[in-house]
């Protein structure tokens, strides 16, 4: 089993009520390493974040980290992200003007190229992760690919999140061996919907199907209990050279806590 790190966007209010007890708890239900989300907004240093994961025995590897961010400041708000430690950062979420075929497009390409040189200069690699808006089609191929295809391995590599990938229409392991090479992390995201999965979300900043949470129609599920084919992504993964999975729940299945999804999460992976 590849190492697994837990996206801490899933614990995102439990941080803002107890920083510190709540990175003690993630450690306490076996997890060792974490993926950042916003980390910027606790209002930490980066000597003070990464004193807090020091203490909670949690080391951050990776780091979704807004584009908008970065281009306002990519020396700063990249070097926050690798001075705590990350190898990884990622972008979590395109706006559609930045988007293949949007306006901003080719604009972006050259942000992407010139946050790219800087994070590698700072020895991390950066990503991209995919919701399911990527899966449409442009000029005949999906939007995701041809952002793929306008940049480099060198300056892009992907962060395949499995559950969107599957809304889109595609299936998640087979689309992870698409990118043999340049897949270092996958999301592992579950889920249980009424309509199959093929719903098209809304999204509030990373991720969260705020339409379809609202219609009770798309339930996330902790890794391995709903419908994924997890053992088959997991498989694709290492064959395709990944070095991490991550954890990620958007929102909690009904009835239970982040925290408590987050442990039958990982107790279902290292079940397999």
């Amino acid at each position: 089993m590849l190492p697994v790190m837990l996206q801490l966007y899933n614990v995102r209010e439990e941080l803002k009520n107890d920083f510190d007890g709540t990175l003690k708890e993630v450690a306490a239900m076996g997890y060792k390493y974490v993926e950042l989300a916003l980390a910027q907004s606790y209002g930490k240093t980066a000597a003070q974040f990464k004193e807090s994961l020091d203490k909670a025995g949690l080391t951050a590897v990776s780091a979704h980290v807004p584009y908008r961010d970065m281009i306002a400041d990519p020396e700063g708000v990249v070097g926050y992200h690798t001075d705590i430690g990350c190898k990884f950062i990622v972008i979590p979420f395109l706006s559609p003007e930045d988007r293949p075929g949007g306006p901003q497009y080719e604009e972006l390409k050259k942000g992407l190229t010139l946050i790219g040189e800087v994070v590698n200069k700072k020895g991390a690699v950066m990503l991209y992760h995919n919701h399911e808006f990527e899966f449409e089609m442009l000029n005949g191929k999906y939007i995701l690919d041809d952002l793929y295809d306008s940049l480099p391995a060198s300056i892009l590599q992907t962060q395949i999140d499995t559950c969107w990938a599957k809304v889109g229409g595609v299936d998640p392991a087979e689309y992870i061996l698409k990118y043999t090479g340049r897949s270092p992390v996958v999301h592992l995201k579950d889920f249980d919907s009424s309509d199959g999965g093929k719903i098209s979300a809304e999204y509030d900043l990373i991720g969260e199907a705020k339409k379809a949470r609202a219609a009770r129609a798309f339930p996330f599920r902790a890794v391995g209990h709903g419908i994924q084919d997890i053992p088959a992504i997991v498989k694709a993964s290492e064959k395709a050279g990944a070095s991490w999975l991550v954890v990620e729940q958007d929102l909690p299945s009904p009835g239970k806590t982040p925290l408590q999804c987050a442990k039958e999460s990982l107790d279902y992976l290292n079940s397999l």
